[in-house]
This record gives C-alpha cells, sequence and structure tokens, in this order.
C-alpha cells in the first residue's frame, strides 16, 4: 500500500509540475532532483570525501541550466569546469585517474538528462514531455507485469537476478505501440512507423539505464539508492530508464521539420 500510495502521489506531483509550472520554476526542480540523484550515485560509487560529494551534487544541478544556454557557452563552460574537476581530484587529492573521471561521469549522467527534459519543455510543451514520461512508465510497468506473468529466462543475472527476457520483451511491445499511438496523438503528422520504432529504441535504452543502476547497486552492496521515496527507494530508482530515454528522445525532436 505504501508503495501505491507514494507512487501516485509522486505521478501526480511529476504531471503538475510539468502542466502548470512556468519554465524557471522546472529548470529549478530539475535541478533540485538532479543534485539529490548526483548525492545517491555518489554514495553508489564510493565517493565518501565531502568536498567531492558536494562538487558532484553541485555539478549535476548546474548541468541542467548550461542546456539552457547557447550551445557554445554550456560546452565551454562544462569543458572547462570538468577539466578543473579533474584536475583538483588528482593534483590536490591524489585520486587516480578512474575515481576522478567516475565523480566527473556521475555529473553529467544525471544532471544532462534532466537538463534535456526541460529542454523538451520549452521547445515541445508539456504534452510532448508528458509523452516521454509516459512511454518511460508504460514500459517500466510492461516490463514488470510481462516478467511476473511470463519470465522465465533472466535478462542480467549477475547484474539484476529479477529482470527477464520475457520482461523486456514486453517492454519493448507496449512502448512501441503506446508511443505510435499516443505519439501519432501528440506529434501530429508524425507516421506510426518510425514512432514505433522510437519506442522501441526509448525501452531498449531505459533497460540499459535500469540495468547501468543496479550495477551501480550491486558493487556498492545496495538494495536501493535511498531511502528517500517509502516503498520505491531513492531518486535514482525512479529516474534510471527516464535518464537513459530522455537524450534519443530529445534527439529525435530535434529532426522532426
Amino acid at each position: 500500500m505504501t508503495r501505491l500510495v507514494s507512487g501516485i502521489v509522486l505521478a501526480l506531483a511529476a504531471v503538475a509540475a510539468i502542466v502548470w509550472l512556468p519554465l524557471i520554476a522546472l529548470r529549478v526542480l530539475a535541478a533540485v532532483v538532479a543534485g539529490a540523484a548526483a548525492l545517491e550515485y555518489a554514495a553508489a560509487a564510493g565517493v565518501t570525501r565531502d568536498f567531492s560529494r558536494s562538487l558532484i551534487v553541485v555539478m549535476a544541478a548546474a548541468a541542467c541550466w548550461w542546456l539552457g544556454m547557447p550551445a557554445f557557452v554550456s560546452v565551454a563552460a562544462a569543458t572547462v569546469l570538468a577539466l578543473a574537476w579533474l584536475a583538483l581530484e588528482v593534483l590536490l587529492f591524489g585520486h587516480d585517474i578512474g575515481r576522478a573521471a567516475s565523480a566527473v561521469a556521475g555529473a553529467i549522467y544525471v544532471g544532462c538528462p534532466l537538463g534535456l527534459l526541460v529542454a523538451i519543455h520549452a521547445r515541445a510543451g508539456w504534452r510532448v514531455t508528458l509523452l516521454l514520461l509516459a512511454t518511460v512508465v508504460v514500459s517500466d510497468t510492461a516490463q514488470y507485469y510481462s516478467g511476473r506473468a511470463f519470465g522465465r529466462r533472466p535478462l542480467a543475472p549477475i547484474v539484476s537476478p529479477k529482470k527477464t527476457i520475457e520482461g523486456a520483451a514486453g517492454g519493448l511491445i507496449a512502448s512501441a505501440l503506446f508511443m505510435a499511438l499516443a505519439g501519432s496523438l501528440v506529434l501530429v503528422g508524425e507516421p506510426p512507423v518510425p514512432l514505433a520504432v522510437l519506442g522501441l529504441a526509448m525501452a531498449a535504452v531505459g533497460i540499459c539505464g535500469d540495468l547501468f543502476e543496479s550495477s551501480l547497486k550491486r558493487r556498492a552492496g545496495m538494495k536501493d539508492s535511498s531511502t528517500l521515496i517509502p516503498g520505491h527507494g531513492g531518486v535514482l530508482d525512479r529516474i534510471d530508464a527516464l535518464l537513459f530515454a530522455t537524450p534519443l528522445f530529445y534527439l529525435y525532436l530535434r529532426g522532426l521539420p
């Protein structure tokens, strides 16, 4: 019951924010969510130094704002700060390159997709943004119920033992059908076949995002990224598939006339 109630509250809050919040407030909210998810990533990645954890949070939140700037400003700012951060981690704190790079990658992994989510809202409006979120939810839900009903063969037994090939197939099919139908209503004039392919691809990368986050938690010996959301775990647990699907959806929109 706790999981159901918190899930409904989260869904209603997300829809309300996307539909009614002004763009600046939505960007602030995205930055806050990015910061919370980045803090969970830091814990899973084994970043223990308080200063480094704080930098990951700040950089992830800042990424949401950079993506609202002109492209050359975004790239320049990100490059300068990322290089400065790497130098600080390696030269001042004595961390190896791999550990320093994982900290920088965490900010990009969390911050950039959430910034693109806001960019989608700014470019195409709340209906298209909700289409993105709904497709990810449909895929996740179909994976869960297909896996429970038909799951026999494990998809990635070492990383996530409960995920099955049958569950993944159900998510892929449901996502393709949903995007073909709902996408035709929201993205008026778009043929259903390319939309179905988009939905299929979004589900596929979303599964990769889910498995990526599961791998992070398994390496850290964690069941959930945190206990922030009752019955659901942490922020990162809720948006792992969305983080991978959003950039793909954004690129598709950029290709539309």
